[in-house]
């Protein structure tokens, strides 16, 4: 299997960012190698933290029992789909 398509990017980050994150991935054994891993992996759970924080705000105004039951829904319905599909 080939290896994902990546994309580079330039950014700039505060000359104390810089030296934090160095030291942070220095401190685990960690080579320069690691800071694009580390930069991909800090954006995808910064993107989730706000899309989940999105999420939440759209069901506020819903009652807690229903969204309960909405959510036991399509749980089981996407488990059910699941298994289907495997067999």
């Amino acid at each position: 299997m080939p290896p994902p398509a990546t994309a580079r990017w330039t950014v700039s980050v505060s000359r104390d960012t810089d030296n934090a994150v160095r030291t942070h991935l220095a401190q685990r054994g960690m080579k320069k190698g690691d800071l694009s891993r580390f930069i991909e992996d800090a954006v995808k759970w910064r993107v989730f933290d706000q899309t989940l924080a999105e999420v939440r705000e759209g069901f506020s105004d819903m009652d807690p029992d229903a969204l309960d039951a909405l959510i036991d829904e399509a749980v089981t319905e996407t488990r059910r789909a699941k298994k289907a599909a495997a067999g």
